[in-house]
């Protein structure tokens, strides 16, 4: 397993917002920086990215990977929920080119006291900013009634087996049995018959999905923070997403569709009529990347607000 982070749909993502030089860039998930790095490099100078992260670690993160690029960057902790409360003291102005890279990045799975992975032993944490406070992942398995953790379970993790998880889980925490990542995969995988464990995935992946979603209420204000990323565009700006979940995908879809129709405030173009998707050449060298998908948009003429 690599401990470096590795971005998704780098070409991609670059393509698609067409950097260039005299270009102002805001990457709302930086993270290590690989997306950033890519898109000032395609812009050259004097191009400059403004990077927001939730995970401090992230920014730290991103810090060293962008340092060459000196004060051409600027990196703010905060959640991308909260936008235009962040960028307000910048006095910036609107933006080129906006990226949101959803999900956990390669960093925070890679390290076992995040408590992403059910690969490695850690504790169940799954917080992506630790600093902030939050329900952890054991508080929230600990805490939760067996039918509301079934339907996180069921609607974030899209996992058919989830009312006998629920079950295996309750009956773990009430043995003292429910304080590690593995310790979870483990009660997982002994709810799900061996026999209809899924091929291409661990039959664990889907539950720490969905657990992580729920601590990290991840799809809570998603489509605000993506209309409010939207306003922040210049005219012929354009925004990209990379989702990895199909609730994700289905909002941003639905939110680019909704600003298409005419009249819509602010207005976009659809620069992606079908979601791009890694090639297999990425997926064999980043299995990660393999559920990915790439939405982009562009700021209408006549739409650019006060």
């Amino acid at each position: 397993m690599t401990t470096g982070h590795i971005p998704v749909l780098v070409r991609e993502v670059v393509a698609a917002l067409g950097p260039r030089p005299d270009g102002l860039y805001l990457d709302c998930t930086v993270g290590g920086g690989g997306h950033a790095a890519a898109i000032l490099d395609a812009a050259g100078p004097p191009s400059r990215l403004v990077g927001v992260d939730r995970d401090p670690e992230g920014i730290a993160g991103a810090r060293g990977a962008l340092e060459r690029f000196g004060d051409r960057v600027r990196l703010i902790h905060g959640d991308f929920r909260e936008l235009p409360r962040l960028l307000s003291p910048l006095h910036l102005g609107r933006f080129d080119g906006i990226l949101f890279d959803l999900g956990v990045s390669s960093l925070q799975i890679a390290d076992p006291g995040r408590g992403f992975s059910f690969s490695m032993e850690g504790p169940l944490d799954m917080r992506m900013d630790r600093h902030s406070g939050g329900l952890t992942a054991r508080a929230l398995l600990h805490a939760l009634p067996e039918e509301r953790l079934a339907r996180i379970i069921r609607e974030y993790g899209e996992e058919r087996w989830a009312r006998q998880i629920a079950r295996g889980i309750v009956r773990a925490r009430g043995h003292g049995s429910l304080e590690t990542t593995q310790e979870l995969a483990t009660v997982v995988s002994r709810a799900i018959p061996r026999r209809l464990w899924p091929r291409r995935i661990h039959p664990a992946t889907r539950t720490f999905q969905a657990i992580r979603i729920a601590v990290n209420q991840e799809l809570e204000g998603l489509e605000e923070a993506l209309e409010a990323a939207i306003d922040l565009l210049k005219v012929g700006g354009r925004i990209c997403v990379i989702a990895f979940h199909s609730l994700e995908d289905r909002v941003v879809k639905h939110l680019f569709r909704r600003l298409a129709a005419p009249g819509a405030v602010p207005g976009v173009r659809i620069l992606t009529r079908r979601p791009v998707t890694p090639s297999a050449e990425e997926t064999g060298l980043n299995p990660r990347a393999r559920s990915a998908k790439l939405r982009a948009a562009e700021r209408r003429e006549g739409q650019d607000g006060p």
